[in-house]
């Protein structure tokens, strides 16, 4: 049975072990999102707690959970995906997409 998904992947020639290391580069977590953590961490148990300005200049931080072989299984053959595995999916396919100078895709494309 094709999904939309594998449908896609054939379509672009997308390899599903790409996507597997592309989002493993997007999603581990790297020193300064460490940093940032701790920051927010010391900041909540302060008095002050968290600012304003804290919250403004605040980047979304990785999540440190990479697509795993087993919910690109998932995806390809039409079982149910949580939101947070369809987000890291999207995200590695757009990169891969960015990196081959093709337009972005939305979530609704894939899934």
């Amino acid at each position: 049975m094709a999904t939309k998904f594998s449908d896609f992947l054939q379509q672009n020639k997308i390899d599903a072990r790409r996507i597997i290391s592309a989002s493993k580069k997007l999603e581990t977590f790297r020193p300064e999102d460490r940093a940032t953590r701790l920051k927010e961490r010391i900041a909540r148990k302060s008095e002050e707690g968290i600012t304003p300005e804290m919250k403004k200049s605040r980047v979304k931080p990785r999540t440190g959970r990479p697509v795993t072989e087993r919910a690109l299984a998932a995806a390809t053959s039409g079982k149910s995906l949580t939101g947070p595995q369809k987000s890291r999916i999207l995200r590695a396919v757009n990169r891969i997409l960015e990196q081959r100078k093709k337009d972005l895709v939305d979530l609704r494309v894939l899934f």
